[in-house]
């Protein structure tokens, strides 16, 4: 269990969309999720570097008793590989989160709480990356980081949340192709295929995918069973590229 716990596990997986702007080519994301009391693998960082566009940290950074140098050495390695946008998760105010917040920002890592960040290709389609601070703790404000977004229809939208249960906040009209989320470790220790929670995966619910990791560290115990831990090379493309 404790040796499941360490693993390093990095998924690759191709999700494709048929609303995917066509002339953003394709786009790699590294996914990480529920660091917690891990130290992040530098040999697991070597296998990513040049493949991914950009880097999302989906919250549960730390969680009460981690050294921040910790935090600091993890945030840099995954910074290295891409441009890194956080959402907050309910472990990280566990924390002086202030003091995460400056790092953060010292560092040049862009912290998505409750707005949007917006790309253009050089053909004017426009892709914008949501995050919403956590559902747990009562800060989250799906309503303004759509606002951020833009109304514009066509906008081919990504909201990373920590805690999936935004899945039932989510309308038709609000347009969002794929929420990214962890918290749950999958159930973490499952027993004869039963855990707290389902094990990560992808779901579809109506025109949304729903992808949900297992996550990266462990909470409580630092073990795990039937729910080895995960990072994610995510690729995006639409079905015709």
């Amino acid at each position: 269990m404790w040796r499941e716990a360490n693993q390093n596990n990095i998924i690759k997986n191709t999700l494709f969309f048929p609303d995917f702007p066509s002339s953003f080519g394709k786009i790699t994301i590294f996914f990480i999720s529920d660091i917690h009391r891990r130290e992040v693998s530098k040999e697991m960082i070597e296998q990513v570097k040049g493949k991914a566009d950009i880097v999302v940290i989906g919250g549960d950074l730390t969680e009460k008793g981690v050294p921040m140098e910790r935090v600091r050495k993890n945030l840099q390695l995954l910074k290295d590989l891409a441009p890194t946008y956080f959402v907050w998760g309910n472990n990280d105010y566990e924390v002086d989160y202030h003091e995460l917040d400056s790092m953060m920002l010292s560092m040049g890592i862009k912290i998505l709480d409750n707005t949007a960040a917006l790309f253009e290709s050089g053909e004017g389609e426009k892709l914008a990356l949501l995050g919403i601070d956590d559902i747990k703790v009562g800060r989250s404000r799906l309503d303004l980081a759509l606002l951020d977004a833009g109304e514009e229809r066509e906008v081919f939208k990504i909201l990373v949340c920590h805690n999936p249960e935004i899945k039932k906040d989510i309308q038709d009209e609000h347009k969002i192709s794929l929420i990214l989320s962890g918290h749950t470790h999958g159930g973490q220790i499952r027993f004869w295929g039963f855990g707290m929670y389902k094990r990560g995966g992808v779901e579809k619910m109506n025109n949304t995918t729903i992808f949900v990791s297992n996550g990266y560290g462990t909470t409580s115990i630092p073990l795990r069973l039937g729910a080895p831990p995960e990072t994610h090379l995510l690729t995006l493309q639409s079905p015709d590229n």
